[in-house]
């Protein structure tokens, strides 16, 4: 038989099964309290307005428009439509300045090839989304830590990236209710991503997947904005924004997009055309039907019902989480971060649980570039009503509490 193995790329060695979607499959499971996916309630989808828009399309004179191939920029209405969305956000720019993608996942991919050779660094938090390092891994790079809030300078990370064969390229970051820990990064660690980015010359990449989802708090400028701000327009700025309608409308659709100035436009435009020519012409016309006759109303729904489920589970953890076990408190988003006491495992603990207690999350070292934060793990909190939220604290905590007695760690309840 053929070994593959022998010919495939020496890329495919760094390719590996997403941790989560293997466990969504945990979804199928009747029996199991799921944590895990960090996905929309399709209870929540605006299918009722999605119906209506295809019916529009397959019934008017824009079918065979729709059906055929398009333009590897994307729909000019949904780029004009996102261009005013992103000016009511601090991001003055044009249809021009705004790439259609087939989901925020497929921009990562080509701004991972447009960006990184072999063994250039990219600069990520620790922990990161796991889907950023999934898309990046296939251009074989390094990784250095990005701390918004730390001191380190730009020569620290010169030096690290040369000794590793290759230079600083882009540092990546989800700004607001990050996934996974569901933390926003403040205004001054905004500014000192921007500042780093300038002394080392590189991108700043903002994945927005969730920057429509706040609860609570004062919104802060995104740092495409902050760019925009300081630099007197788009075509100077060194950001690049992605935006997604996966976690406000649909994903299903695969409608995403990137907002950057026209020099990196140009160049996606052509990896497109040699990847898949153009997203969905169809299933953009749709979308921009859908969000510009009530995407405000769809996001203040959503933003309801996710604002109660997260509250549910911070009382929750409160309630049952024993000493020792620490969470973040987002303002928005789907996430919370747990940090376990010290030396307890999140993969040995999910292990355990879908075994004995029937509830299911995300181990936190896959978030990791580097493989640490054994002690930790993700929750999520948008695909569970209240009475799930509370069950599924109360076995975890359960768990947890038993796992420190059985390592002689015995805590009381907080």
């Amino acid at each position: 038989m053929l070994d593959w193995e022998q010919i495939f790329a020496t890329r495919s060695s760094r390719m590996k099964a997403s941790e989560i979607r293997e466990l969504l499959k945990l979804l199928e499971q009747p029996d199991i309290i799921s944590f895990a996916g960090g996905i929309p309630d399709p209870a929540l989808f605006p299918a009722e307005e999605f119906q209506e828009a295809y019916a529009e399309i397959f019934s008017g004179t824009q079918v065979n428009a729709a059906l055929q191939y398009s333009v590897s920029e994307g729909y000019k209405p949904l780029r004009e439509w996102l261009a005013g969305e992103m000016a009511g956000i601090g991001i003055d720019c044009t249809a021009d300045n705004v790439f259609i993608v087939s989901g925020s996942q497929q921009g990562l991919d080509y701004l991972g090839k447009l960006f990184l050779s072999p063994k250039d660094t990219a600069l990520v938090t620790w922990p990161t989304y796991l889907g950023a390092l999934s898309a990046f891994n296939a251009y074989e790079p390094n990784y250095d830590q990005l701390n918004p809030g730390g001191n380190r300078t730009p020569d620290a990370y010169r030096e690290t990236a040369a000794k590793l064969g290759g230079a600083v390229k882009f540092a990546y970051l989800s700004a607001d209710f990050s996934n996974p820990t569901g933390e926003t990064v403040d205004l001054a660690g905004r500014e000192k991503v921007l500042a780093l980015a300038d002394e080392l010359d590189i991108a700043v990449i903002e994945d927005a997947a969730y920057q429509s989802l706040r609860y609570d708090g004062e919104a802060i400028p995104p740092i495409m904005a902050l760019d925009i701000a300081r630099s007197g327009g788009i075509e100077n700025t060194r950001t690049i924004y992605c935006g997604s309608f996966s976690k406000t409308l649909a994903p299903g659709l695969r409608v995403g997009y990137i907002v950057a100035s026209a020099p990196v436009i140009r160049k996606l435009v052509l990896m497109k055309q040699a990847a898949d020519l153009h997203s969905s012409t169809i299933n953009q016309i749709a979308i921009e039907r859908v969000a510009s006759r009530g995407f405000d109303k769809q996001v203040a729904k959503i933003k309801a019902a996710y604002s109660a489920r997260r509250d549910a589970m911070l009382s929750a953890l409160d309630k049952y989480m024993p000493k020792g076990t620490r969470w973040t408190k987002p303002e928005g988003g789907m996430f919370i971060w747990v940090t376990l006491p010290e030396g307890m495992d999140g993969a040995a603990l999910l292990a355990k649980s879908i075994a004995t207690e029937k509830v299911a999350f995300v181990p936190g070292r896959a978030f990791f570039a580097d493989g640490s934060g054994s002690n930790t793990l993700r929750i999520s909190f948008s695909c569970a009503n209240e009475a799930m939220i509370e069950e599924g604290m109360k076995r975890l905590g359960r768990l947890i509490t038993t796992a420190q007695a059985e390592a002689g760690e015995v805590l009381p309840a907080i």
